[in-house]
């Protein structure tokens, strides 16, 4: 028996224990976990690729105007084309590598972009070294912050941030090493810091409110699912599980028809044989104290953290599909939308009220009761108590800061259909 479960084990190894991991994993199936792939291939991410790829391009643009229309005042003019020529052929050269790689930026190449534009900023620093006097400022360097506009959505926020930290610091060294008559001068290169990262840091904030907000509606898609369900039921990760333990049965039993694995069995086959029986039979009696709103909390990532379900009976799978999808999108709603720091949800259900003896309703009756804590009742919005009226009604209360709900509900007995 100790075998047969260690088996069991074995060959359930990657089994995710923590089901708010459930909707990561969907989610690298529909959205894959690079963030490169995320907003450069799906879901309306390759135009804002595009589109940050077209301001970067501008500023860019903007720069070499300003190079060729001072380059007559450069006396180390050399250093400066050096640096524009490599800036561009590297930008055109990394950005059809990128495209050939299905718009994915591996981190060889993403380093290589860092390397070149590293020799760009130095290139140019060099090139306009001592000219602060005359007005002649980098232009070239500024310009690689265009650079990694191109890379946002081809890299995570974290990489785009740590560029954009280095560039920051490289252009800051260089003007504060540089000898000064005028601290006036001192101004411009402010100036052009800010134009060589300001760009970046928005478009790395769009980008990653992007990816938030496409996880949060794949979430939500996904979360949705689990309102058909029946009222006792496994999660999507466990039906997952079982289709493997289903097609792993289904091959030894075919090798043992066929001939290909001879009887009586040998002992590692049978050790496997009885623990994916072992493992078939924990399926079927797991979960059935689990309801639907157990599942839509603990395999969502953005309800599980801040979602407390109390709900011992399964009362929660009574509710009928239109009570279901009102509960459901009060507690996205108060959890997503109108929630500050630390805003949790508890949901406690029952018990049972009473039904009298000469009544011939069908109908169980049974309280709900939905705290908050950290959302002001001032900051809920009107549909979330419109979709609280699905549910059943109920009367809210406020005290301390904590709003709480006790919401009427009413099902149809299972006994009766």
């Amino acid at each position: 028996m100790l075998a047969g479960i260690e088996a069991t084990t074995a060959l359930q190894t990657g089994r995710d224990h923590n089901p708010s991991r459930l909707s990561a994993r969907v989610r690298r199936t529909l959205v894959p976990d690079d963030p490169s792939s995320t907003t450069a291939t799906g879901l309306g991410g390759q135009h804002l690729g595009i589109g940050l790829t077209l301001g970067g391009a501008l500023i860019a643009v903007f720069l070499l105007g300003h190079f060729i229309v001072e380059w007559q005042g450069w006396p180390f003019l050399t250093l400066s084309m050096m640096a524009w020529i490599l800036l561009i052929s590297s930008a055109l050269i990394i950005n059809q590598i990128a495209r050939r790689l299905a718009t994915h930026m591996p981190l060889w190449l993403f380093l290589t972009a860092l390397g070149l534009g590293t020799v760009v900023v130095v290139l140019d620093l060099a090139g306009c070294w001592g000219l602060t006097g005359a007005g002649i400022y980098p232009t070239a360097a500024a310009a690689v912050g265009a650079l990694l506009m191109s890379m946002i959505t081809l890299r995570d926020t974290t990489s785009i941030l740590s560029a954009i930290a280095g560039l920051t610091v490289l252009l800051l060294i260089g003007a504060l090493a540089e000898d000064r008559e005028d601290m006036l001068t001192f101004g411009p290169e402010v100036l052009t810091i800010a134009i060589a990262i300001i760009p970046p840091l928005v478009g790395a904030g769009i980008a990653r409110g992007f990816r938030r907000m496409v996880q949060r509606e794949l979430d939500l898609v996904l979360v949705q699912s689990t309102i058909s369900q029946p009222r006792f039921t496994v999660g999507m990760l466990a039906s997952e599980q079982l289709a493997r333990l289903d097609l792993d049965a289904e091959t030894l039993l075919n090798d043992v028809a066929q001939g290909r694995t001879a009887l009586p069995l040998a002992p590692t086959t049978a050790m496997t044989a009885a623990a994916l029986a072992t493992a078939l039979r924990l399926h079927l009696i797991e979960g059935r104290t689990e309801t639907w709103l157990h599942h839509a909390i603990s395999e969502s990532e953005f309800l599980s953290p801040a979602v407390t379900l109390i709900d011992p009976t399964g009362l929660a799978g009574l509710l009928s599909p239109v009570q279901r999808e009102g509960l459901l999108l009060t507690i996205w709603l108060l959890v997503g939308d109108t929630s500050g720091p630390g805003a949790s949800v508890s949901l406690r259900f029952g018990p049972i009220a009473p039904t009298p003896a000469s009544s011939r309703t069908h109908y169980l009756h049974f309280d709900l009761e939905l705290t908050t804590t950290a959302v002001p009742r001032r900051r809920v919005d009107p549909e979330i108590w419109q979709a609280i009226r699905a549910v059943g009604p109920y009367i809210d209360s406020n005290r301390n800061g904590t709003l709480q709900v006790d919401i009427e509900c009413s099902a149809e007995n299972p006994a009766d259909v």
